[in-house]
């Protein structure tokens, strides 16, 4: 889940982070008066979770409150790349003397928490890693102990910052991004750009926040800081009937039960020339209102050629995610192809509810990818064909 950029600012203030003054705003009004408080030069940025707002015209520095106020008038409302602006942030302009790039991610390779650093802030750093990888500085947490006081002076000793005080701050504000990392289970924290004031001292101008969605049940008041409005009607979707979706660029739409299944799917897919349109895995004990739910997200997509379900049932029961297909073929009204290899739990019991249906069977995974993607390939016309020798027979017929 993504943060915007005045709610990552207010996160990390609340962890001792050095942040900008200003507030949020939704009117022209409300931005002129926390100018008004700020008393002097003010930026008002766009919160959309899309980059390039200050090329589209998102982003404006201020000299006053009127000014602030006329820039918001313009901001507000603006469409960018698909995304109306309903909120901006105004925040206090400062001069400063150089840019800083601080960040906490997971880096799965050593399962550990891993603090980035670089110089060069101000530009996004994989450009930094293309341009001048050297310039990058990667330090892991300790896996129990965490960023240790003298780990986090290092990283600021690595990046330049000799003089003792701004080392000090700058440990302190990575400590500060560290804890925020840990605490609100995110999967990215960072600040870039940190800046040297002209007085010494260091402050975040622009900071970005990820959360794991998967922790986020531990954290209701992070959740009530979702923004859906950039996500796809389907992810929104799946998301309130708490089934995981991810959009892909394939036709062969694919439900399954568990991750790992799902990814094993995807990958006899492409292993048999298909490519997948989802990632979609209903879960464990999955009823029939999810597997309707599931189903009727996949056929929203109208790039959709075929549906393979693959159903393995331990927990999940194979009558009752029969049910749900039933009963959303019942409302939605579809030609796609659908293959359906049901397994476990159940399975005869699923498989005699299906007998009446169009689905066509398989007996194996192999079987169910080879079926999906020949009936993807030829149309809905085959998709009564119950073999690859039939569809492709049938697709003779009809040519």
């Amino acid at each position: 889940m993504k943060l915007h950029e005045y709610q990552a600012r207010d996160l990390l203030a609340g962890f001792g982070v050095p942040v900008t003054g200003g507030g949020v705003a939704t009117t022209p009004a409300e931005v002129f008066r926390i100018a008004k408080e700020i008393n002097g030069p003010v930026v008002v940025k766009a919160q959309v979770h899309v980059g390039g707002r200050g090329k589209a015209g998102g982003v404006k520095l201020t000299q006053t409150a009127v000014e602030a106020e006329d820039a918001a008038t313009r901001i507000l409302g603006m469409d960018i790349k698909g995304l109306t602006v309903e909120k901006v942030l105004v925040a206090e302009a400062i001069t400063y003397q150089k840019e800083i790039y601080l960040s906490a991610i997971l880096d799965r390779g050593t399962k550990r928490v891993v603090m980035i650093a670089s110089a060069e802030g101000g530009v996004e750093i994989e450009e930094v890693a293309r341009t001048n990888p050297e310039a990058i500085i990667k330090l892991p947490a300790h896996p129990q102990l965490g960023l240790l006081d003298y780990q986090a002076r290092e990283l600021a000793f690595q990046i330049g910052l000799t003089d003792g005080k701004q080392a000090r701050q700058f440990a302190q504000i990575a400590m500060a991004v560290y804890r925020a990392f840990v605490e609100t289970d995110a999967s990215l924290v960072e600040i870039n750009p940190l800046v040297i004031r002209d007085d010494g001292r260091l402050q975040a101008l622009d900071s970005k926040i990820l959360l794991d969605d998967s922790a986020l049940f531990r954290h209701p008041n992070l959740a009530e800081m979702r923004d859906s409005a950039d996500e796809p009607e389907a992810e929104q979707r799946a998301r309130a009937a708490d089934i995981t979706f991810i959009k892909l660029d394939g036709d062969i739409g694919c439900m399954v039960n568990g991750a790992g299944l799902a990814m094993a799917t995807m990958d006899v897919i492409k292993l048999y020339g298909g490519e997948p349109a989802n990632f979609l895995d209903i879960g464990g004990g999955a009823n029939k209102d999810k597997v309707k739910a599931a189903l009727q997200i996949i056929l929203s997509d109208p790039t959709v050629k075929a549906v393979l379900f693959n159903i393995f049932g331990g927990i999940t029961r194979v009558d009752e995610v029969a049910r749900g297909i039933i009963a959303a073929l019942e409302e939605v009204h579809t030609d796609v192809p659908m293959i359906a290899r049901l397994v476990g739990t159940n399975e005869e019991a699923g498989r005699a509810l299906l007998a009446e249906s169009s689905l066509i069977p398989a007996t194996t995974l192999a079987e169910g990818a080879q079926k999906a993607v020949e009936a993807a390939a030829h149309g809905p016309d085959n998709w009564r064909c119950v073999t690859i020798k039939q569809a492709v027979s049938c697709a003779a017929r009809c040519a």
